[in-house]
């Protein structure tokens, strides 16, 4: 029992580096090789040197744009396609009473609006979140050539954790001024009968009322929920992924055709999921209620929530979190197999720090 322990302690994903070391087996006493040398493991920089393949230069603008694109796709899909379950989860932050779980809310809903009334919101939901998607994997990609460059590429694959945490955070940062104006007219849609149907009619009321500050009070809570919930989605699927072609696929991901790698970011991409889903999930509830009130401040509404208060919706938020970053990297993904964009495999340790630490002559 206790090896196991042990042996999840070293996969841990956010190891420091020399424990990243211990854990790659490359580090300490142990890492002499006792055996005959295995086969030879395909470098990064060999795999990014198969240009002729690629459609463009990874790091390059078209690259950029692309991965953009692509993000605007996975996020504005997605997050649409869910919006009748997003309806109940708000609904039931904001007034539990009513709404006391999901398979009531989903009929009290019915009764009062119809199958119609389930896709109240679609229209900010789309356009903020197609808004959001492209700043999130557009400028994440960027922040973290940026972010690498600064390090080295040494430092990059000793800091990788680190670096995906601090480019995921840069880059939600951003999309989250681009998300909060429809985030703010979509929730007042849902959550306050008779206030608006559409974002045609939220969007002057809303702004007649309480001036810009109605589109943007909520990006500060915004923050709170989807700072975490990115740096979660990025660090964690991306160590995930590395995790599954190392101890669970049978080969090389250059061996493995693109429906199977496909099929390992899905994976990857729902257990990123539900771990952003349960990290992120009190500041959303905050955000719901933030948005429906006038006049309330983010701190009043966590008070008034209290604990329990800030896990409701709770199930429903995981079963929509958990799909939802499943889908939205494997479009992402598949956007990239598409326009042939490059997509290095797992990082593996630089030669010039193999030769430091003695790994090779």
């Amino acid at each position: 029992m206790f090896s196991s322990v042990a042996h999840l302690a070293r996969a841990n994903p956010f190891n420091a580096p020399h424990l990243q070391l211990v854990y790659d087996g490359l580090a300490g006493p142990s890492s002499s090789p006792a055996g005959p040398p295995g086969p030879p493991r395909r470098s990064r920089s060999l795999a990014a040197a198969a240009y002729t393949e690629y459609s463009c230069e990874y790091g390059s603008m078209k690259f950029y744009a692309l991965c953009g694109f692509g993000g605007v796709l996975s996020c504005g899909i997605t997050h649409t396609a869910v919006v009748p379950l997003d309806l109940v989860k708000c609904r039931m932050q904001v007034d539990p009473q009513k709404y006391k779980g999901i398979f009531n809310g989903f009929s009290v809903t019915l009764k009062e609006d119809g199958v119609r009334g389930l896709a109240k919101g679609w229209a900010p939901t789309f356009i903020g979140y197609s808004m959001q998607g492209l700043c999130k994997f557009g400028f994440y990609e960027v922040f973290k050539v940026f972010y690498s460059n600064m390090l080295g590429e040494e430092n990059t694959y000793l800091w990788r954790t680190s670096l995906y945490l601090a480019a995921s955070a840069s880059a939600e940062f951003f999309a989250d001024i681009a998300l909060a104006p429809m985030e703010a007219a979509k929730v007042r849609i849902q959550t306050q009968p008779g206030y608006a149907n559409t974002l045609r009619d939220a969007a002057p009321k809303m702004y007649k009322e309480e001036g810009l500050n109605a589109f943007y009070k909520g990006v500060a809570p915004l923050w709170m929920r989807q700072i975490p919930y990115t740096m979660m989605k990025f660090a964690c699927f991306e160590r995930t992924v590395e995790a599954l072609y190392k101890f669970v696929v049978p080969k090389p991901r250059s061996e493995c055709t693109k429906g199977e790698q496909l099929i390992v970011t899905f994976v990857a991409g729902y257990i990123a999921g539900v771990f952003c889903a349960i990290v992120s999930h009190p500041a959303d509830s905050v955000v719901s209620v933030l948005n429906k009130e006038k006049g309330s401040t983010a701190t009043q509404v966590l008070q008034r929530l209290g604990f329990k208060g800030v896990w409701k919706g709770l199930f429903a938020r995981i079963i929509m979190i958990g799909t939802l970053t499943a889908l939205q990297w494997f479009i992402y993904d598949s956007v990239k197999v598409y326009f042939r964009l490059p997509r290095p495999p797992p990082p593996e340790m630089p030669e010039s720090l193999k030769k430091k630490l003695g790994l090779t002559e």
